[in-house]
């Protein structure tokens, strides 16, 4: 069987990190700088991502980070940067608040095409055109961009203690290509994904990706806020999907109700490269074509987008 193109993409995730770290320097005018107010939009899945750089740009000492879908962007905050994540530099909502913002605050955009209208939107562009993809469900420039960001913190000398170099996520995302799903993680019925920190973005990233890929029914929470309602959910054939050590106790409840836990101890980026592989493969499993999700494009192009 031919693997699908999402397939083939999620699989060459651990060298496109590295050709982002290889990269950095030539991005520097796109990127923030160390103490400046920072505010990081996105759609989607680049909304994800933003997130998890904000908490580890914030918890670095880099700068005060924000993340905001573009449509929620506060115009009435001020910020000594914008940086945008835009895989086709043509999402409505983030060539809105670019041009909104234009003359009055820096502005930067990470994307994969230098052609396309952001190029006229943000005063410096990160143009990561190798990670770029042909698949509608974002999977290795989303990684991509969020590795970019963590090397440009590593580089400054701003990672949070804890947090891996790229480097060693990489070699971690080249075990969670090869690693094995188990056959009651492939066939369970609902998955809670969990983050604690930064790995609060990655989490709802995998909840994403399973929706759009396959149609699962996924929710994703910070771990601490799991037993306040959401663990009710957790039971024989559910899975709870931890992105990082989870709080004492919750492994020995997720068990005790009967739920399937997953606690990998991956880098946590690693972890998401292995949450896109069950995607792809419960997508196949019910007949579905995870290269052509329903009512799906591949970038949201608006008439109107209530910015």
């Amino acid at each position: 069987m031919t693997p699908s193109r999402t397939t083939v993409e999620i699989a060459t995730q651990p060298e496109v990190w590295r050709e982002a770290v290889r990269t950095l320097p030539r991005h520097a005018d796109a990127l923030p700088r160390r103490g400046e107010r920072v505010a990081v939009i996105g759609c989607g899945t680049s909304w994800f991502m933003a997130q998890a750089y904000a908490d580890l740009r914030e918890a670095g000492g880099h700068g005060e980070t924000d993340a905001f879908a573009a449509s929620r962007f506060p115009f009435d905050r001020r910020y000594d940067r914008v940086v945008a994540l835009t895989r086709s530099g043509t999402t409505s909502e983030v060539l809105a608040v670019l041009a909104r913002l234009s003359g009055t605050v820096a502005t930067g955009a990470v994307t994969a095409d230098p052609t396309t209208p952001v190029k006229e939107s943000a005063d410096a562009l990160a143009v990561l055109d190798f990670a770029d993809e042909e698949s509608v469900v974002q999977t290795r420039f989303a990684t991509t961009a969020l590795a970019l960001l963590r090397a440009h913190l590593e580089a400054e000398g701003a990672l949070p203690e804890g947090v891996a170099t790229v480097a060693r996520a990489a070699e971690d995302a080249e075990l969670a290509l090869v690693r094995p799903l188990e056959q009651a993680v492939r066939e369970a019925e609902q998955f809670t994904f969990l983050g604690t920190g930064w790995t609060y973005g990655l989490a709802q990233e995998a909840g994403l990706k399973m929706r759009e890929a396959a149609g699962a029914w996924t929710e994703a929470y910070p771990a601490m806020e799991y037993r306040h309602g959401p663990i009710s959910i957790t039971g024989p054939g559910r899975v709870a999907w931890s992105f990082g050590p989870l709080p004492g106790g919750l492994a020995e409840e997720i068990r005790a109700v009967g739920g399937t836990l997953v606690a990998g101890g991956l880098d946590p980026l690693a972890e998401l490269v292995l949450a896109q592989r069950l995607a792809v493969a419960v997508a196949e499993a019910r007949g579905l074509d995870p290269d052509r999700p329903r009512n799906l494009t591949r970038s949201v192009v608006l008439a109107d987008t209530g910015v």
